[in-house]
């Protein structure tokens, strides 16, 4: 929309104040609150900010920034009261002189997209976040226990998890979302709604709109939103499978080929190589926390080892199933992200590793169809080329520290700033004593 658009719209939508927003390096949303006199400054100047406050930005001698509005991402905060609507706006990060600042996780993603923008084609992304709501407790910090007693798919008349999420869809549709389901997931407490894919960008922008969603409305209702990848032992935890494909500009799905036994182009083949080739490195930004995995484990249907299939939930990279002649379904679905990833990121390290695949003429091992993968034994997986993702976050950080392909995709300065707040972050869990290692070890040593 060009400006006098929006301002229709934020004057028909009754708006006091626009949240300008963006993300760190690590994917929490930062906001500043702007009355419409300052917006209307912003759009046509930009804002200037403090980048010294924000992970992975700015250092001290080098602060200042500005913020550049895409005024194409407006919605209003359908949660916020009448008399003081709000509104968003995601913005684009620059530096003084006025230029893209390289360590902008948006920036970051668009720059891998103008590479595929160069070649004619469209990168779409459908991502599936799944979260938990959990009751307070009593003291106003949060006790894990699921809001509900339900199960996947479960539907009950009187269900209030299922009011809460219908509530949440609503929001959801209002800010612009195009919803396509909502249900229950396998765990208690756990939710999945899922939205329609949409070029890159957008369904980035779109991730972070439904946690934000998420989080306010059960607030709302008080409860506590959380997308922590397993909060919960011993039960199955939360990921962030992403449905991906390529389109040409005349919307012809570049993965499909009629005369191929799975129905699949030298392109997807190519794609599907360049993840797995790349999954170990890029774990760490699609898997990002030290919790994420306590979900990468077998027996909980989260995806451990690296391979592919058409028919099999296991493996790393599922092609799903679709109806015989829509040609445009066919999309390769990785399993292993979760939602506590920054999806700007994510989606440009999974974009870079797909396209040397493509470019490198890269070719799969054979799919594992009809393989249980976590029942393989040693042999049989390296028989079938089968290999594994890192088993903690430092064994990720390790990989990404020598995987050239990711570390460009994300550009220096978003990788050193996120290699070090990772580091440092597993360095403090490392020094943690846990509940479980005083109630094993107190006595026993």
């Amino acid at each position: 929309m060009d400006k006098k658009e929006l301002f229709e719209r934020i004057s028909a939508d009754g708006v006091q104040y626009v949240s300008l927003q963006f993300t760190d390096v690590i994917g929490t949303v930062k906001s500043v609150d702007a009355p419409l006199h300052q917006v209307k400054e912003a759009i046509e100047n930009g804002l200037w900010f403090d980048g010294s406050s924000v992970e992975g930005f700015a250092r001290i001698q080098e602060s200042d920034m500005i913020l550049h509005p895409d005024i194409d991402t407006y919605a209003v905060l359908p949660w916020t009261p009448a008399e003081l609507r709000r509104a968003r706006i995601f913005c684009d990060v620059y530096k003084p002189d006025d230029t893209p600042f390289d360590g902008d996780p948006r920036g970051v993603l668009k720059r891998q997209l103008a590479e595929v923008k160069k070649r004619g084609w469209t990168f779409n992304v459908g991502s599936e976040p799944e979260f938990f709501l959990f009751r307070p407790n009593g003291n106003g910090s949060v006790h894990p226990v699921p809001h509900d007693v339900g199960s996947y798919f479960d539907f009950s008349p009187n269900d209030e998890a299922a009011r809460v999420r219908s509530e949440l869809m609503h929001a959801l549709t209002v800010m612009g979302l195009e919803i396509e389901v909502g249900h229950h997931e396998v765990a208690l407490g756990q939710h999945e709604i899922d939205f329609r894919f949409a070029d890159a960008l957008k369904s980035a922008d779109n991730v972070l709109t439904l946690k934000c969603a998420v989080k306010a409305i059960a607030e709302k209702n008080g409860l506590v939103a959380s997308f922590m990848p397993k909060p919960v032992f011993g039960i199955n935890g939360s990921g962030m499978h992403c449905h991906q494909s390529l389109f040409d500009k005349n919307g012809n799905n570049l993965f499909y080929d009629e005369k191929d036994e799975f129905k699949l182009s030298k392109i997807a083949y190519g794609f599907i190589a360049g993840e797995l080739a790349h999954a170990r490195a890029f774990s760490a930004v699609t898997a990002p926390t030290v919790n994420s995995y306590k979900r990468l484990v077998p027996g909980y249907e989260a995806p451990v080892y690296v391979g592919w299939a058409q028919t099999n939930r296991s493996a790393l990279i599922r092609m799903p199933r679709y109806k015989e002649g829509n040609s445009k379904a066919v999309r390769a679905e990785l399993r292993c992200p979760d939602p506590s990833c920054n999806p700007y990121l994510a989606y440009a390290v999974m974009l870079a590793s797909a396209l040397d695949g493509i470019d490198k003429g890269m070719v799969p091992p054979a799919p594992l169809n009809n393989i249980n993968v976590y029942e393989m034994t040693p042999s049989e997986r390296k028989k079938y080329k089968v290999t594994e993702l890192p088993g903690s976050l430092h064994d990720a950080l390790t990989e990404l520290s020598k995987d050239e392909v990711v570390k460009g995709a994300l550009g220096t300065s978003a990788y050193e700033a996120f290699a070090r707040a990772k580091s440092e972050e597993w360095e403090e869990y490392r020094l943690q004593v846990m509940d479980w290692e005083v109630e094993r070890y107190l006595e026993l040593a």
